[in-house]
């Protein structure tokens, strides 16, 4: 069964005791990523953050955390639970198994997506002046990074500037203070590629950063599918149903409908800062890992009520 957002994939985690909701105050300064990052370690139940602040400093009422979506279990037969129920698989599945599905969506034929009205990430929507991106559930998870990460198992949505082709990409994302945001988009990303186009042309680039929706998607956003072919048709070739999305607020690109939280903004052509470090996949933070990029001046925020930011806090494997 293809799940169609994030609260869907709790419950199904929730039938086979994979979720863990906290409800005790929990820091966003450190804490909540040591917990997620002994969450891996121990192969524990994805742990869910009911209550959570920043150094005191309160969030947007309700606003949550999940961790370790892509973790592994330590029970019997449950090893690769969480990324086959993910891919829509039955949660005993095995690795092969779930590796058989990805080769299935590679090959899908595209299934355009379906534009609605409206859906669950416009329950809330936070606009220009009155944006603030310090109130958003997002951690600082290690000592040495950077600040605060409020990508790490979401996606950017971008659209080459003569509009033929949206892409879907991962790409780890700092907040600077409540207005701007540092995306580390590498050079051989698609962003990169759009973001390139944009800029010749003295233009800033319109961007969405999406989390949450169906939980399929993390899976889709990290390969590399080739120059326009859109992860959001692929996605929905291989669940046999269009993806629905909806219309941005303030930029012309569309988000899927079930999302939990979309930051709508564009990247400026002319101005920068420094992104990171932050520790990654590797099990290290290198310290001289930081990245001049360009900023990315937000706009708007949607989200939906008991938003949920999921979190990776990154270290040895397995995980995300």
């Amino acid at each position: 069964m293809h799940l169609k957002d994030l609260r869907e994939y709790i419950q199904a985690l929730d039938k086979i005791g994979e979720v863990q909701s906290i409800e005790k105050s929990v820091d966003l300064f450190l804490e909540a990523g040591g917990i997620i990052r002994r969450s891996y370690d121990l192969q524990a139940p994805a742990p869910l953050f009911e209550n959570l602040h920043y150094k005191g400093e309160e969030i947007y009422e309700g606003l949550r955390v999940l961790g370790a979506q892509g973790g592994t279990s330590a029970r019997p037969k449950l090893l690769m639970a969480r990324a086959a129920i993910s891919m829509g698989l039955k949660p005993t599945s095995s690795t092969v198994e779930i590796l058989e599905a990805i080769g299935k969506l590679l090959e899908a034929k595209p299934i355009k997506p379906k534009i609605v009205a409206t859906g669950p990430c416009k329950e809330n929507i936070v606009l220009g002046d009155d944006v603030d991106l310090e109130k958003l559930p997002a951690p600082q998870i290690n000592t040495n990074d950077g600040g605060r990460y409020l990508n790490t198992f979401g996606f950017l949505v971008s659209k080459t500037i003569d509009g033929k082709w949206v892409n879907w990409g991962i790409a780890r994302v700092m907040i600077k203070d409540k207005k701007v945001l540092l995306a580390n988009v590498t050079p051989p990303q698609d962003t990169t590629y759009i973001r390139k186009q944009w800029f010749e042309q003295g233009k800033p680039m319109p961007v969405a950063i999406v989390q949450g929706g169906p939980p399929i998607i993390p899976f889709v956003g990290c390969m590399t599918l080739g120059r326009n072919v859109s992860e959001c048709e692929k996605v929905g070739g291989y669940t046999g149903e269009p993806v629905e999305l909806v219309k941005c607020e303030t930029i012309d690109l569309e988000v899927p409908a079930t999302a939990e939280m979309v930051i709508e903004g564009e990247f400026s052509p002319t101005e920068t800062a420094t992104e990171g470090p932050m520790g990654e996949f590797n099990g290290n933070v290198c310290l001289s890992g930081t990245n001049e990029v360009p900023v990315m001046n937000v706009k708007a925020i949607t989200y939906r009520n008991k938003g949920i930011l999921p979190v990776v806090a990154s270290g040895y494997p397995i995980e995300e």
